[in-house]
């Protein structure tokens, strides 16, 4: 077997992830970058060619980044690149894989932060008020001020409502959320198909303070968004829009999640806090396990059984309020 080079494989390993596993861009380009470091410390320790690296090697490269990166980093880039060698034993490149025993970081079980169901009320009530006066300022002006800037506002106010109660009722990742088009918007059956991870498809009910926001959003503000947008930025199908036309970056998405919170008077959540929310709250109200894993599109069980956890460890500091006694 001729010698090759660490970096010789890589590009492949990123189109075999993108195109086969199908993971997303993001995930590629992270897995790239862990890969990449970590060639390019074993390139300092000697190493050449993928044939030479041992288990000893990938361990040296472990301590390195250990030094300067969380357990979460290290256990991350581990992954990476045991994936990365693993593929290259299945294509032939090494005839053994060094990194099959290699041990990723065990990492303290933390359980996900979320809203209480009054937290999630008062954010949902702050960002439909948000919303009403918006449609109330877009009324009021004429159609030649609809074009002004008073009126983007008003639309984005508008989108950021039905994406907040779009994420809160159906537990949806951001990178799903932002991936919508508006075509899988089912309003006659009041559901979404979402792509999640691996572009696997599920579809998703959701009830009507969603089908409301997203209807005020579909049915002027987006238009009137399009209307303004160039060609480069412009995208007719996606769902959300950013202010210039284009589909809405999973940062934005962040950024007014993170800025409602804060007008809410609720504690600084992520998007992903809105999905753990949703999870457990259904949960708290007799959702089935097996419909909760299904509706966040959890691969196993175990995962959707960490908000069990959040219900118990909730209920124990209420208990904890109404029996203070030691």
């Amino acid at each position: 077997m001729a010698a090759m080079r660490p970096e010789d494989r890589l590009d492949a390993f990123d189109t075999y992830m993108f195109a086969v596993v199908g993971a997303g861009r993001l995930t590629v380009r992270a897995y790239s970058s862990d890969i990449r470091q970590c060639l390019r410390i074993l390139r300092s320790m000697g190493v050449e060619t993928l044939a030479e690296v041992t288990i000893q090697d990938l361990r040296a490269w472990q301590a390195d980044v250990a030094q300067d990166h969380a357990k979460s980093s290290v256990a991350r880039k581990t992954a990476a690149v045991r994936r990365f060698f693993a593929y290259c034993l299945a294509h032939d490149v090494i005839e053994n894989d060094p990194a099959a025993s290699l041990m990723t970081p065990k990492l303290p079980k933390v359980l996900p932060e979320v809203l209480t169901e009054h937290e999630a009320k008062d954010l949902m009530d702050q960002v439909d008020d948000d919303a009403t006066d918006a449609v109330e300022a877009i009324d009021a002006i004429d159609a030649g001020d609809v074009q002004g800037r008073h009126s983007t506002q008003s639309c984005l106010a508008i989108r950021d409502a039905a994406i907040l109660e779009l994420l809160y009722a159906t537990g949806m990742r951001v990178a799903e959320l932002t991936g919508m088009n508006v075509q899988d918007i089912d309003f006659s059956q009041r559901t979404v198909r979402i792509t999640g991870k691996g572009n696997k498809q599920r579809v998703v009910p959701f009830g009507n303070p969603a089908a409301r926001a997203l209807q005020a959003w579909l049915e002027g503000p987006r238009s009137q968004i399009l209307k303004k947008a160039s060609s480069a930025r412009f995208d007719a199908d996606a769902a959300f829009l950013g202010a210039q036309g284009g589909r809405i970056g999973q940062r934005q998405v962040r950024e007014l999640v993170h800025r409602h919170a804060e007008a809410a008077h609720v504690p600084d959540i992520s998007p992903h806090a809105l999905r753990h929310s949703a999870a457990t709250h259904l949960l708290d109200g007799g959702a089935d396990m097996r419909e909760v894993q299904e509706m966040l599109g959890h691969s196993s069980l175990s995962t959707t059984q960490r908000y069990t956890h959040v219900s118990i460890e909730q209920l124990k500091a209420k208990y904890a309020l109404a029996f203070p006694r030691e």
